[in-house]
């Protein structure tokens, strides 16, 4: 069939079959237009979907990422499948390179059974939460509100993971309580000894009411912990339904381990 597409379904950020984050992986081998990478997305439903392209070597690729909704710049759990696919498809492959839409450079590597990937690192700035925006999330008290330009997403610090994971958020009144950003994302320090932080992600603005497992979340997350915690290296929860956990490392003020 000449307009086949290779196309998978990994799930993410998890040991176990059904948890964690699922993303669409299609591997292209002609271009396709950004209309029908779109329409594909919206087919899949899935929370994103990659589209890689071999570039000119065996181990650098262009990659874009799809909600259903829109093009997203930057997503974790869409790269780690990606990865997944072109590791096992490709046993002797040890080292993959992904640019981006933004003209990042994702190095990752396979190291014995775990994929280690570099993101960027980013910064926060305080920024106030609407009220009509905690209400719709069903927070009544905050810790913290700070904002990431590069992700276009707000992050609430508020004080319990027990509170976090029972949050019920009315998405038709969240969605009306902000105009301009892609998401929220909700955290907390982590109640499980097994954790040092946890969090939930929602934005129907932009893709689903509420994302797994996100990993792109982590290029701010992991340094805003890292300075609350002071600790470089630590692991994360995402207490959402289906659930999932990575480990994070700052190796510096602009690389990310995941």
């Amino acid at each position: 069939m000449p307009n086949t597409i290779e196309t998978y379904i990994v799930d993410s950020f998890t040991d176990k079959p059904f948890k964690g984050n699922p993303a669409g992986v299609c591997v292209l081998n002609k271009v396709v237009s950004d209309q029908k990478m779109q329409l594909i997305a919206k087919e899949l439903g899935l929370s994103e979907t990659a589209f890689i392209t071999l570039i000119n070597t065996p181990n650098r690729y262009s990659i874009r990422y799809f909600s259903p909704k829109m093009e997203i710049p930057l997503c974790g759990h869409a790269t780690l499948a990606s990865s997944k696919v072109l590791f096992e498809n490709n046993p002797k492959l040890l080292d993959i390179h992904f640019k981006t839409i933004q003209n990042l450079d994702l190095r990752i590597k396979s190291i014995g059974n775990k994929i280690v990937m570099e993101f960027p690192v980013y910064d926060t700035i305080p920024q106030k939460a609407p009220d009509k925006l905690l209400k719709a999330l069903g927070i009544n008290t905050i810790i913290n509100s700070v904002f990431n330009k590069e992700t276009n997403i707000l992050l609430i610090e508020i004080e319990s993971s027990t509170i976090l994971k029972n949050l019920t958020p009315n998405f038709e009144r969240l969605k009306r309580s902000h105009k301009t950003i892609n998401g929220v994302l909700v955290t907390a320090v982590s109640e499980n000894k097994d954790f040092d932080f946890e969090s939930r992600y929602f934005w129907p603005w932009s893709g689903t009411n509420e994302d797994p497992v996100t990993g792109a979340t982590h290029t701010f997350l992991a340094k805003y912990w890292s300075t609350r915690l002071d600790k470089m290296k630590m692991t994360s929860f995402q207490c959402s339904e289906r659930s999932g956990f990575m480990e994070v490392e700052l190796i510096n003020d602009k690389t990310l381990i995941i």
